[in-house]
């Protein structure tokens, strides 16, 4: 039985000239571009086509299908996050949630505003096919994110049985280490100032041993003689066969004695390949050295190796081979909600993800050297945050500015493949192309100069609400309200009835105390149903309103405190995201935190008094 029902849409696709139409239930038609699906059946064909599409091309766009990015509404990165917050969140859902779908679209904009796209969308699922036990590769899902990929006809049986396996950096080395299979002659001695007396008495030993080898090898004719010689003679001398070549086994004990065999080979004689043989449990097992009959023989050889390696690592990456191709082109890379979708990629294809901000920016960029967020260009045309889906910024562009677009994709798809899978990686590369043509930008001088005065802006920045990517306290706490606050004017509130609004909740405030109930000192915006944020115009005041909520100072203030109302600072919300335990309601973390807080800083009394004198007893 099949692990999932076939779960598809309704759909109905008729080609046009470049790209299909879907005809949805409500009468909408909306393009249906021939996007190349690639699954595990078809992956290392269209690893060649991919690999040209994208040294081609100017620009590289990437889209994601996940199975979740958060568990409770305040887990999404909120105005009121500051860069390192919204990271913990998106490090939060990156850790849970796995990707289904990776879709990678090279594209080309010309003056002539034609958008040249190429899109491949790749439907993966990890597994352990390697057979080594790990890592464990279990996920969260959230069924309104299954439930909208079923919507647009995804099929989950070939998601599950055909998709594309991978593993991470980090874990391609500790496959490695397990699977102590494989065969390489790429190690990398270093060089050392000087021997010990142990170390030249071993490399004198294998020295004589290999001379013996190759003598005997030149001098021995396996076709005359019988089977008896040619058995004793391999007893004898230790040697074996590397396919039709003649090989030698030697047994090493640490990788020391590895570095010195390679040295010794390489040095004294030209025709022998030293490889290493891995062991099972890590390590090197031995090294194995090849007699090759000539310079041609022993260039053939090696260049044998280098392609068994590189179709090890091939079959061992998966899917993680078209990010190393996208890293290794130094082509820049766009995307939308660039947060979220690189602490995805940093997980499951870089390694885990760091503890803090700097930390996965330093190692992000290690990898891709320069990421564009189209966010950050669309501020440069007006406020348009509310129009936050790829649709209908499009549509907001079409309706506001001249940016006419022509959309070719050379490829071509077949009828099963004209789904609507991936296609957000096309209107990615739509808007950025429209974007460029209304701050008339000139895509094909980008990569010439990469600091230009509006390119500069979304170089290497990620969509972090309004805040964008600065280092800074400073947040806005609305998202259609550019005004700035300090995180320090903030307190969050819980332990009020569930269900009130935040105008009922002010309200209740201003009537505690005098100082509330001045004009423009507070205003209140509920995070969940169950907590809110207050914002204090003046400084200290945040100060003061925590001393008052703990002491109870007022007779209002006491009174809401003695029905529960409990308060914390910024600081608490920050520990609460780097716990790595965001509960469904941010009212229970916070005051799980701050009671975990003020144990931790209970005060210890020392009284003599109350001292044990044990020479009393």
């Amino acid at each position: 039985m099949p692990p999932f029902p076939m779960l598809r849409g309704r759909f109905l696709c008729t080609q046009s000239s470049t790209f299909f139409f879907n005809q949805s239930s409500g009468g909408r038609r909306r393009p249906q571009w021939p996007i190349k699906q690639v699954t595990k059946s078809n992956f290392s064909d269209s690893l060649d086509e991919i690999k040209n599409h994208i040294s081609n091309s100017d620009f590289v766009a990437v889209s994601l299908q996940t199975t979740g990015s958060y568990s409770s509404p305040w887990h999404r990165v909120l105005p009121l996050d500051t860069p390192e917050t919204a990271y913990l969140k998106a490090k939060y859902a990156a850790e849970r949630f796995q990707i289904l779908q990776f879709a990678v679209c090279p594209f080309n904009v010309r003056v002539s505003n034609k958008l040249t796209v190429n899109p491949f969308n790749f439907h993966l699922f990890q597994r352990d096919e390697l057979k080594i036990g790990a890592p464990c590769y279990s996920f969260s899902c959230q069924p309104s994110y299954l439930a909208a990929m079923a919507r647009e006809d995804f099929d989950f049986n070939v998601c599950i049985y055909d998709g594309i396996s991978y593993l991470s950096r980090a874990q391609e080395s500790e496959a490695k280490h397990q699977i102590g299979s494989s065969v390489s002659s790429a190690f990398v001695a270093q060089t050392s100032s000087s021997r010990s007396v142990a170390d030249n008495v071993f490399v004198e030993r294998i020295k004589s041993r290999v001379g013996h080898w190759i003598s005997a090898c030149k001098h021995s004719d396996t076709k005359t003689d019988d089977a008896l010689v040619n058995s004793l003679r391999k007893l004898i001398l230790g040697g074996d066969e590397y396919g039709s070549r003649p090989s030698l086994n030697i047994d090493v004990c640490s990788e020391r004695q590895v570095q010195l065999v390679f040295e010794m080979v390489k040095s004294h004689y030209e025709n022998v390949v030293p490889l290493t043989i891995a062991a099972k449990g890590g390590g090197t097992q031995s090294v194995r050295v090849v007699l090759t009959s000539s310079k041609e023989d022993r260039d053939l050889l090696e260049k044998d190796l280098k392609n068994m390696e590189e179709e090890q690592s091939k079959r061992i990456r998966g899917f993680r081979e078209v990010i190393e191709l996208i890293s290794t082109s130094q082509k820049p890379v766009v995307a939308h909600n660039s947060l979220n979708d690189f602490t995805f990629i940093h997980s499951k294809f870089i390694s885990p993800l760091p503890p803090t901000m700097d930390e996965f920016r330093n190692s992000l960029h290690s990898v891709f050297h320069d990421i564009r967020d189209i966010n950050h260009l669309m501020k440069e045309v007006g406020p348009i945050n509310k129009y936050t889906n790829l649709p209908s910024a499009t549509s907001y562009l079409k309706r506001k500015f001249f940016a006419p677009v022509e959309i070719d994709i050379p490829q071509k798809a077949s009828m099963e493949e004209c789904k609507n899978h991936g296609h957000n990686v096309v209107r990615i590369s739509e808007l950025f192309a429209r974007l460029c043509f209304i701050l008339k930008l000139n895509p094909e001088t980008v990569n010439q100069n990469p600091d230009g005065p509006l390119l500069k802006l979304d170089s290497n920045m990620f969509n972090l609400g309004s805040n964008g990517f600065q280092e800074t306290d400073d947040i806005s706490v609305w998202t259609h309200n550019p005004r700035k606050i300090s995180i320090n004017n903030l307190v969050f509130l819980w332990g009020f009835r569930s269900g009130i609004s935040a105008g009922k909740l002010k309200n209740m405030l201003c009537k505690s105390h005098d100082v509330l109930s001045e004009d423009e000192v507070f205003d209140v915006r509920l995070v969940d149903k169950n907590c809110a944020v207050v914002v204090f115009w003046k400084n200290g005041l945040s100060e003061w309103f925590l001393d008052a909520i703990g002491s109870g100072s007022g007779d209002g203030l006491r009174e809401l405190a003695a029905e529960g109302l409990m308060a914390a600072g910024y600081e608490a919300y920050k520990r609460v995201c780097k716990s790595e335990i965001l509960g469904a309601d941010l009212a229970a973390s916070l005051a799980e935190i701050d009671r975990d807080h003020i144990e931790e800083s209970a005060e210890v009394y020392w009284n003599s008094e109350l001292m044990i004198n044990f020479d009393d007893l």
